[in-house]
């Protein structure tokens, strides 16, 4: 098993969800989050003696799917299918182990918790 999370662009995120429930794949959890990667957030033209102003943080979303080993290259391809612009900010996709699952109603542990 293992845990998928993508960082998205929030207007790519309704695609992205699209593509997901058209294949199958209707168990996720969204997340507004903010943060910046190599371009450093977005920079304003004006400048203060501090440096350039401008806004740290840039608007994402993040997307967990918890998924069959088996499944994994196929959410992979989906979350890269539908995000990438090749422009700068397309996200990241991180793929994690995933060592325990327990169903918290009835106790059930395992893959098949993930059905």
């Amino acid at each position: 098993m293992k845990e998928i999370i993508a960082i998205i662009r929030p207007q790519q995120w309704q695609k992205t969800k699209a593509k997901l429930l058209e294949e199958g794949f209707n168990a996720f959890t969204v997340h507004r989050v903010y943060g910046r990667g190599r371009q450093k957030g977005l920079q304003y033209l004006s400048k203060s003696k501090e440096g350039i102003e401008g806004i740290c943080f840039l608007p994402k979303r993040m997307v967990t799917l918890f998924v069959p080993q088996e499944e994994v290259e196929t959410v992979v391809q989906i979350l890269m299918g539908t995000n990438r612009t090749g422009e700068i900010g397309d996200g990241k996709i991180f793929v994690c182990p995933l060592d325990m699952v327990e169903r918290v109603r009835t106790g059930e542990k395992g893959q098949e918790v993930l059905i």
